[in-house]
C-alpha cells in the first residue's frame, strides 16, 4: 500500500467521524472461558489461544503467556502503526524489526513477598530498521509511533479498568 492508497482509504472513514464524532467510539471486546487445569482459551480475531501459567509459576510451558501476549499485543500495535505511519509519510522503510521485553518479578505474583508489585516493572520497546530516511524523517517516524499506537498509550497511561461480576444459578 502506499501513501495514496492509504489516504484514501482513510479518508471517507476520518470525514465520518468529523462529521459524526460519535461514530468514532467503538467497544472491543475480549471474551475467554477457563479451561482444562489452570488455564483460559481466549477467542482471538484469528484462533483460539489457550492461556496458562508461565513456568515461572508452575506452568508447564505449552500455553500461552498472558503477559508475553501483552508484549506481543505492544509489538503488533506498534509494528502496523509504524508501517502506516511510513506509509502515510513516504517514509522509505525496507524492512523492520520490532522486539519488546518486559521485567516481571514472581515473587509478587506468587504472593511470596508483598513489598514487590505484581506485574511488569519496566517494559523496553525496540526498532530494528531496514531504512534510507534521514535522521529527521526517522525521529518523526518514531514519534508518530509513539503518539498513535493505541497499546502503547494504553500502558503508558493506565486507564481506570472497572470490574464486575455475576453468579449465574
Amino acid at each position: 500500500m502506499n501513501a495514496d492508497e492509504l489516504k484514501s482509504l482513510q479518508a471517507p472513514i476520518k470525514q465520518r467521524y468529523r462529521d459524526e464524532p460519535k461514530s468514532a467510539s467503538v467497544t472491543l471486546r475480549a471474551e475467554g472461558k477457563i479451561g482444562a487445569g489452570v488455564t483460559c482459551n481466549v477467542a482471538t480475531g484469528k484462533a483460539l489461544v489457550e492461556a496458562g501459567l508461565h513456568p515461572a509459576t508452575g506452568g508447564n510451558g505449552l500455553s500461552a503467556c498472558s503477559g508475553g501476549m501483552l508484549l506481543e499485543s505492544l509489538v503488533a500495535c506498534a509494528g502496523v502503526t509504524l508501517r502506516a505511519a511510513a506509509t502515510a509519510l513516504e517514509i522509505p522503510l525496507h524492512d523492520a524489526t520490532v522486539r519488546a521485553e518486559g521485567d516481571l518479578d514472581f515473587r509478587g505474583t506468587l504472593a511470596v513477598s508483598k513489598d514487590v508489585p505484581v506485574g511488569f516493572q519496566k517494559i523496553r520497546l525496540r526498532f530494528d530498521l531496514d531504512t534510507d530516511a534521514s535522521e529527521e524523517q526517522l525521529a518523526t517516524l518514531l514519534r508518530l509511533t509513539e503518539r498513535y499506537c493505541v497499546v502503547y498509550q494504553t500502558l503508558a497511561h493506565s486507564p481506570k479498568i472497572d470490574i464486575s461480576h455475576h453468579v449465574s444459578k
